[in-house]
């Protein structure tokens, strides 16, 4: 399969990021502060902007938005997954494979492009069956953008098939 990316300088991009065979390495909360740190040091370095996250058991989605004029998220990623496997790593005898080689990226085109993939996102901890409500799952941007006025801490209650339907795993 010849996969190409799209490089768009300050562009905004969805993310998908799966563990090793889908590991579900993110139900330690020790992990998921790994994950926070990354975020953390590798912003400081190389800056972008979270628009959405949600962290499950076995993978995570994100929107980020790039710099002006920047367009290399990929250099971010390797950054965040090295510093996760290496901290993880750091307490095992052996080392322990954490992500799949790959991830999955989407240039957001427009503004409903982007609002679909902020559904998506905040709904996926109810789609997978870890809670009834995205209000309820701790590891998700939701409860900040209930508190930005951009959903009501009810959305998801009656969610539009077309979000349930979209699959970006």
């Amino acid at each position: 399969m010849d996969y190409r990316r799209v490089w768009q300088p300050g562009g905004c991009y969805f993310f998908t990021v799966v563990t090793h065979r889908r590991q579900p390495l993110f139900i330690q909360k020790e992990y998921i502060h790994y994950l926070r740190e990354a975020f953390l040091h590798i912003r400081k370095k190389r800056p972008f902007i979270i628009d959405a996250i949600v962290v499950l058991p076995d993978h995570l989605h994100c929107i980020w938005r790039l710099p002006r004029n920047d367009a290399d998220y990929a250099i971010r990623w390797r950054l965040i997954k090295h510093f996760v496997s290496r901290r993880i790593n750091k307490n095992h005898a052996t080392k322990v494979k954490i992500w799949q080689k790959r991830y999955w990226e989407h240039c957001v085109q427009d503004e409903n492009d982007w609002q679909n993939h902020m559904d998506y996102i905040h709904y996926n901890p109810v789609k997978h069956g870890y809670v009834s409500s995205p209000l309820e799952w701790p590891y998700s941007s939701f409860a900040r953008a209930v508190e930005n006025g951009h959903y009501n801490k009810d959305w998801g209650d009656n969610i539009d098939d077309e979000i349930i339907q979209m699959e970006f795993e």
